[in-house]
């Protein structure tokens, strides 16, 4: 472990990943390149499908094309470091580049919470007031959403990013994490996390349980609407327009509710598998669960492909 002096400067971290064990290394590089490159591959496949198919220019879809675009950089965020780290013998991030991790991959995940909020509300007004869908779910409208949900998340990575900065490292820079995340960074913190604690727990609080209870608020609204409808084939429709939604939904809520609303002192290297989870599988998973039961979405694949395949045909 390596030690620093006590000063409240520290120039560097260094990130222990998820396995000290040398032979792990490989395989774990071999293992995340994967995921990578079918995380950018799958949903940049799905975001040129909807671009490209006037079928597909619904708000549910603009929502899916910038959930998939948040995915990319989201992951883009993590993985190359960790790539690089599984290589190298020294697995160290700069205090610099570890604050601008910590605001990027954090404006990307509230920015998807509220994203995974917005296309709730998107479901609930089509399933419960259609004849106003169109006007209710307006471009313009969409694009309000889209801003408000940046501009919120952006300001509460920025907070805490600050928060984090005023923080003093002096026993130790090592971070028992494969990036640098809050609560690694407030466990390793010798001077008092107080003021910090209180924010995560008040308005960061707020920040991820206001979009989630748009989503449990809607979806309730939907049940209600659903069970009114006579007929089976008509309730077994407007559940499915939701399935993959609400897929999405627990699995990234569920996994940030693990690693964010625990006691700090309980932090394990169960947390670093949550992590993985709701940062970068469900990043990799998402392209699938939205169109491997979609039929529009698989259309629009096929579509793309036939393009590019008859663009690469020789004339």
């Amino acid at each position: 472990m390596e030690r620093v002096n006590q000063t409240s400067s520290v120039s560097e971290f260094i990130l222990l990943g998820l396995s000290s064990q040398p032979e792990d290394q490989k395989p774990l590089f071999a293992l995340f390149f994967i995921m990578y490159m079918v995380t950018l591959v799958g949903n940049l496949l799905i975001i040129l499908a909807i671009r490209s198919d006037t079928q597909l220019q619904t708000p549910m879809y603009f929502f899916l094309s910038i959930l998939f675009s948040i995915d990319v950089c989201y992951t883009t965020t993590i993985v190359p470091k960790m790539l690089v780290s599984f290589l190298s013998e020294k697995k160290s991030i700069s205090y610099a580049e570890c604050m601008t991790q910590i605001y990027f991959f954090l404006a990307f995940a509230n920015t998807e919470s509220y994203l995974l909020a917005a296309m709730a509300i998107d479901r609930f007004v089509s399933i419960c007031d259609p004849f106003h869908y169109v006007t209710i779910m307006s471009h313009r409208h969409c694009v309000l959403l889209l801003v408000f949900s940046c501009s919120i998340s952006d300001l509460h990575s920025l907070l805490l990013v600050l928060l984090i900065n005023r923080l003093t490292f002096c026993d130790s820079n090592v971070i028992p994490h494969f990036l640098c995340d809050i609560n690694p960074l407030l466990k390793l913190s010798c001077s008092s996390t107080l003021v910090d604690d209180i924010v995560i727990n008040t308005e960061g609080l707020i920040t991820l349980v206001t979009p989630f209870m748009c989503v449990i608020i809607s979806y309730f609204q939907i049940l209600i609407a659903v069970l009114k409808i006579p007929s089976a084939a008509g309730k077994h429709k407007a559940f499915s327009t939701c399935g993959s939604h609400l897929t999405v939904v627990t699995l990234f809520y569920g996994s940030i509710i693990y690693v964010y609303f625990r006691p700090l002192s309980s932090y394990t290297i169960k947390d670093r598998v949550a992590t993985v989870i709701y940062k970068i599988l469900s990043s990799m998973l998402n392209p699938f669960i939205y169109s491997l039961r979609n039929k529009d979405m698989k259309q629009g694949v096929r579509k793309l492909m036939g393009r590019r395949r008859s663009q690469a045909a020789p004339s």
